[in-house]
């Protein structure tokens, strides 16, 4: 019997615009993040955009959505409460999964609860709470959907100015570590969402995860069937071998550029059609975002990026 499903994938939609920026909350990490977003990025990440791709998400149908951070730009409180208005228009937290971008954890918070405003998005289901390690944070934290289990982690932390590094840290790791193997006596398809590209090499230093190689060890002995992340703001297709055949991890550009900047594409998201037959995986990655001839939402690329063989039930 086969089981199918589709989990769209979105990214990196900053959400405009920028509100409640008073003097309490300014530090030298904001106010240069402020004027770049003045000077350039306000450019660039369209609300506009952003809800034409939206809206053809939704018409997809979907059965889940996965955003992997970068909801917001300076991590101000009013921006939190906006990305908690946008989450609910996007669906309720049993339909979307969200896990957190350096964005989102900018710098010091003082007396606010910063990204547990969205704490119903960011936990495990009945079913994921069996597999979740009890952890600070709750991360990783694991849901069900049909045929996938989706596990999501925070690589997100608080960093200087001209740094948006990440790092998952030894207690995340090893859970993580717990948390798939326990998973493969499942047979379902793991499904792993994190922020920051996972791989050593992915990124510059400055942007990178710090401890990829800690992750890509895990990932290679306990295996995964998918990694979905962002932050780069561009399209990106990797493989990780291991002893039963390839991991893809594949990473979406922003979901609300509106012009194109540097090497980074119009809006777009992906739709990951995922089916399982006995322990074969099959996932074809579906493409659709802004054109730049039409101004409309439409089908840029169609590739089958695994079949792919689990590994075996105990």
């Amino acid at each position: 019997m086969t089981e199918t499903i589709t989990l769209a994938h979105l990214s990196d939609v900053h959400l405009a615009p920028i509100r409640g920026f008073g003097l309490r909350h300014l530090n030298i990490k904001r106010g240069l993040g402020y004027l770049n977003w003045q000077r350039s990025r306000r450019r660039v990440h369209l609300r506009p955009s952003l809800d034409l791709v939206v809206a053809d998400l939704l018409a997809q149908k979907p059965d889940h959505v996965a955003v992997t951070g970068d909801l917001i730009n300076l991590g101000l409180p009013a921006e939190y409460d906006a990305a908690q208005a946008w989450l609910q228009s996007l669906g309720t937290p049993d339909h979307v999964s969200v896990v957190p971008g350096n964005h989102d954890i900018y710098t010091s918070l003082r007396g606010h609860p910063g990204v547990e405003r969205w704490a119903d998005y960011m936990r495990s289901d009945e079913w994921g709470d069996q597999f979740a390690d009890e952890q600070p944070g709750g991360f990783p934290y694991v849901r069900r959907l049909g045929p996938v289990a989706l596990v999501g982690l925070n690589s997100a932390e608080p960093t200087p100015p001209f740094v948006a590094a990440g790092r998952l840290g030894h207690w995340q790791i090893e859970s993580l570590a717990r948390v798939l193997k326990r998973l493969a006596d499942t047979g379902l398809v793991r499904v792993v969402l994190i922020h920051h590209p996972p791989l050593p090499g992915q990124a510059p230093t400055r942007r990178a995860l710090r401890d990829a190689s800690a992750l890509e060890r895990v990932l290679v002995e306990h295996g995964a069937e998918l990694v979905l992340h962002g932050h780069n703001h561009v399209d990106m297709h990797h493989n990780i071998s291991w002893l039963h055949g390839g991991i893809p991890v594949i990473g979406v550009a922003s979901g609300s550029s509106g012009r194109l900047h540097k090497r980074e594409p119009l809006a777009r998201y992906n739709l990951l059609h995922i089916s399982r037959t006995g322990n074969r995986a099959d996932i074809e990655c579906v493409t659709r975002g802004l054109d730049s001839s039409t101004g409309t939402v439409e089908t840029l690329e169609r590739k089958l990026i695994a079949p792919h063989v689990p590994a075996p039930v105990t």
